[in-house]
């Protein structure tokens, strides 16, 4: 028995021993990204409600329209990086952008502010998403695709678990009281956050490597800007999609609930370095299994946990059920992110790849924005714990309607 665990130890460090250097060096990237993104993100609510006096209905606004505005963008870019047969590019000025924005909010003084800060911040992620999924793919051959997009999350997770423990240490050290920061002590911390991803640009110039196709002729390849370029069965995945993101709003949410539950803010970063911990286990063994049982199983218990974490948010009156609770939720992801990127390259040709995954952050982003929207209506109007149900019940809806969608493409 020993003898086998160890085996197939060896097995899974050997595939990833196998994954392409522009694997590695793309989740560096990612990695120091996250880290950037998560000293400001776990802070952001509290920041939002306590400081700004910004409303739930106002954090689903920022939140929603900055996603919303993120998946939109991808979808241009990444049909224009099919378009060009370059990946690398957009990928370069999508984490310049987040480098130059994010330190505004240290200067900060009304929600609306934050707004326009986060959007544009959220403008680099669209610039870059698509394009930097599809150079991805590219470097892996398909029995290794969930496990790269796997290893890939797994690196943007740990930045997330790294990122808050910067912004504990931090907050503690400049915050006369770490219980009830003041703005300006939130604001010193933001100063931070642009340091990691401007390393990551050094990452990108110098270790990111793509294989360029010759593309004199850009009309002449066969990808049109319309779905009818795509089979039924990933449309059909899209509509799915669609309708699940409907129930996942915002989880600057889940971190005002666990401020309700009696989760000090200075204890909000650990939170959500735990969260992530939970993301990043899940992210390695999730991809490599997606590999194995295929990735529509996988996907279907993440949307499952999903429903139950939420159902259990509805209820939750102490801390340490918000804290059991985001430990659980990290599972989601793990099962879910990776491995969905690994099914829509899947149901795809490589040369439609980039517009394919465009399409799939516009079906996140269609829903994303109206998904907070009304979670934050239904919560300011009714209370957390309908908001929370509703959702749960959306995303069950959501994984039956996934049980139409076939696991691979249609071979022409």
């Amino acid at each position: 028995m020993g003898q086998t665990g160890e085996t197939r130890t060896n097995g899974i460090w050997q595939r990833y021993r196998g994954l392409s250097p522009t694997v590695f060096a793309l989740s560096l990237v990612s990695f120091l990204n996250d880290t950037s993104s998560e000293i400001i993100y776990p802070l952001l609510p509290a920041f939002l409600a306590l400081t700004l006096g910004a409303t739930p209905f106002a954090i689903g606004l920022i939140e929603g329209l900055a996603e919303s505005v993120a998946s939109i963008l991808k979808l241009f870019s990444g049909y224009l990086s099919d378009k060009f047969g370059n990946r690398k590019l957009p990928v370069f000025l999508g984490y310049s952008l987040a480098a130059v924005v994010r330190p505004l909010l240290a200067f900060v003084t009304s929600w609306q502010q934050v707004l326009v800060v986060r959007m544009t911040d959220r403008i680099g992620k669209g610039i870059r998403g698509a394009p930097r999924d599809a150079l991805l793919a590219a470097t892996v051959s398909e029995d290794k695709r969930g496990l790269a997009f796997g290893f890939n999350r797994a690196a943007d997770h740990l930045g997330a678990v790294v990122g808050p423990v910067f912004a504990f240490v931090l907050l503690t050290y400049l915050a006369a009281d770490s219980s009830k920061p003041t703005a300006q002590e939130y604001q010193q911390v933001f100063l931070f956050a642009s340091i990691p991803v401007a390393l990551g640009l050094f990452v990108i110039v110098f270790f990111v490597r793509e294989k360029k196709k010759p593309v004199d002729e850009p009309d002449a390849l066969p990808i049109k800007f319309s779905l009818r370029a795509f089979d039924s069965n990933f449309k059909r995945f899209l509509l799915v999609v669609s309708l699940f993101t409907l129930s996942n709003s915002t989880d600057a949410f889940l971190l005002l609930r666990a401020e309700q539950t009696g989760v000090a803010p200075a204890m909000l970063p650990l939170l959500w370095m735990a969260l992530h911990f939970s993301k990043v286990f899940s992210s390695i063994v999730g991809g490599d299994l997606s590999d194995k049982i295929g990735r529509r199983t996988l996907i279907l218990s993440g949307w499952i946990i999903y429903a139950v974490v939420y159902a259990g948010f509805a209820f939750a009156d102490a801390a340490w059920q918000a804290w059991v609770l985001f430990i659980v939720y990290g599972f989601y992801f793990g099962l879910t992110e990776g491995v969905e990127k690994a099914l829509v390259a899947d149901l795809v040709t490589e040369e439609k790849r980039g517009t394919a995954f465009g399409f799939y952050n516009l079906a996140f982003g269609i829903t994303v924005f109206p998904a907070s929207l009304i979670f934050g209506f239904v919560w300011s109007r009714f209370g957390a714990a309908p908001a929370f149900l509703m959702s749960a019940s959306i995303s069950v809806i959501a994984s039956v309607c996934l049980l139409t969608v076939r696991q691979h493409r249609d071979r022409e």
